[in-house]
């Protein structure tokens, strides 16, 4: 729509000189600066008297119009767009790579209707910018979806994990999935329970800024994703993100030991409870990690399924156990709590959670401290928890533990086996034990 967002008395200025998105302007403001830059379309939800040009540095930037400033149209433009490069042909002696695409800000470009990153380029169109990646592998891409993080559900991990699945017994010697990071941890988690003892590196990746920033991280993590995807010596389900601000380095992490521990930072994620399993620098892969699942490993299996009738619940002072019924009566069959310190909840909780368990519902406790493992044994409040039947998940990450919950869910309804299943080490979920850690920098 022509001046799409504009509206008042700067759409008639707009208007009255002759201005269509992708043109140049001059805005000279009252005090005498001067911006040149090509007119976008306003994001919906700004004042309606704030002009936006792109710079010609690639930046946006929003300008009050008021009383006094002027706008003159220097030259006609097009509205801003990407064009795909062409691919150049791929060398055949490479490792054989598929990468996935299924949204996020690593697929994505700013929405000149709102102001917002949304999912717009696929696979090809990052291996078209990021020329680099066809020194690494043969890569084939391909977009499986294109989705906020955010709006992922297990139906979606289970597309993924079968997508995989099938690339992996077509032959690929790595997978890589552009994957949104808000809950790119999640995915992580479901597809190590998934794709058990994969002979080939499943590696996830994302980025904090969108391609077309100046300082995106998407193509860096990418060339790093796809480098272990096609040389580490390991076969595990990982997330490969920057190991700091600076683009020299890219961490591997186990998929059920990452977080996301900032919202915007480039090292946003880290390993909890472990280290990074391996680094990737110059283009090698320096493995940190010991027992790691070996590339070729010849025990592979697939164990997709999802059963979303669980919950995860952050105790707080206070908090009642009147919410564990209500979800109960709603048909939630398990819950993983995250309680204080070693593993508590309020003693008040104890016999709603004896009545629960004893329904058959399972209830496990995590710990909402990051670092460390619940220990129940300690105190009385923790001895009588284990008293009314909650299962203690060791050192597991709450978000680790739900996913695993659902997939347990997935395989039985008798409690003793889902708990016989939680407490199982199927993917690095579970230490072997807990290391002290510098929590200052």
């Amino acid at each position: 729509m022509r001046l799409s967002g504009y509206r008042g008395r700067l759409r008639e200025v707009l208007e009255e000189i002759g201005a269509e998105e992708g043109d140049e302007l001059e805005v000279v403001t009252p005090d005498g600066q001067t911006f040149v830059g090509y007119l976008i379309s306003r994001p919906e939800y700004a004042d309606e008297d704030v002009l936006t040009i792109k710079l010609r540095n690639g930046y946006n930037v929003g300008i009050a119009f008021t009383e006094g400033t002027r706008v003159r149209r220097v030259a006609a433009g097009r509205p801003p767009a990407f064009t795909r490069g062409e691919i150049p042909p791929q060398n055949p002696s490479l490792p054989k790579v598929a990468l996935v695409g299924t949204g996020g800000t690593i697929a994505s470009r700013v929405d000149y209707r709102t102001g917002a990153v949304r999912p717009a380029m696929t696979t090809e169109d990052l291996i078209s910018v990021v020329r680099e990646v066809l020194e690494i592998a043969r890569i084939d891409a391909e977009v499986l979806l294109s989705v906020y993080s955010e709006n992922m559900t297990p139906k979606e991990w289970e597309l993924i994990a079968e997508r995989v699945d099938r690339k992996i017994r077509e032959g690929y010697e790595g997978v890589v999935i552009a994957h949104g990071t808000d809950t790119m941890h999640y995915t992580a988690a479901a597809l190590s329970f998934a794709l058990q003892r994969p002979p080939v590196p499943v590696v996830l990746v994302g980025a904090q800024r969108s391609s077309d920033r100046p300082s995106s991280d998407a193509a860096t993590n990418l060339i790093g994703a796809l480098t272990v995807a096609a040389r580490a010596p390991f076969a595990e389900v990982c997330v490969a993100m920057h190991h700091w601000h600076s683009d020299d380095v890219i961490a591997v992490h186990r998929g059920t030991r990452v977080v996301k521990l900032h919202t915007s930072s480039r090292d946003a994620f880290r390993s909890v409870n472990a280290g990074p399993i391996a680094l990737v620098r110059e283009g090698s892969v320096e493995v940190l990690a010991e027992g790691l699942n070996p590339r070729g490993s010849g025990d592979y299996r697939y164990e997709s399924g999802f059963d979303g009738r669980a919950y995860l619940l952050k105790f707080w002072p206070g908090m009642g156990p009147s919410i564990l019924e209500h979800l109960a009566s709603e048909g939630v069959r398990g819950f993983v709590i995250e309680g204080t310190g070693l593993g508590h909840v309020a003693s008040s909780w104890i016999p709603v959670i004896r009545r629960l368990v004893g329904d058959g519902v399972f209830v496990g406790m995590c710990s909402q401290c990051r670092f460390g493992r619940v220990n129940m044994n300690v105190y009385d409040n923790g001895r009588d928890l284990l008293a009314a039947g909650v299962t203690p998940l060791d050192d597991m990450l709450p978000e680790v533990a739900l996913v695993k919950l659902m997939w347990a869910l997935k395989r039985s309804s008798d409690l003793g086996e889902i708990r016989r299943l939680m407490l199982t080490r199927i993917a690095g979920e579970i230490g072997d034990r807990s290391e002290p850690v510098r929590l200052a920098p």
